[in-house]
């Protein structure tokens, strides 16, 4: 129990002493053109586009799953 009373305190300090983090310099521009986002945005609406099916019938096969229904019986008829 001594040790928790010794350990939490120097894991605060040492991890409050703890230099900012620098992030990237922002000093560059953005120099691609409306072609690349275009293309992006292009990437991005068939994605969005492809999801809609599969959510789709994602929720078929719950729904189906979920309501457990009978089997039926197939009679062949001569």
């Amino acid at each position: 129990m001594k040790t928790n009373g010794i350990l939490l305190p120097t894991l605060a300090a040492l991890l409050g002493s703890a230099p900012a983090a620098h992030a990237a310099s922002t000093n560059t521009i953005y120099t691609s053109g409306w072609l690349v986002l275009a293309f992006f945005g292009f990437c991005a609406a068939i994605i969005a586009v492809q999801l809609i099916p599969a959510i789709l019938m994602l929720a078929g096969m719950l729904k189906a799953l979920l309501t457990g229904k009978e089997k039926a019986t197939v009679r062949q008829v001569k």
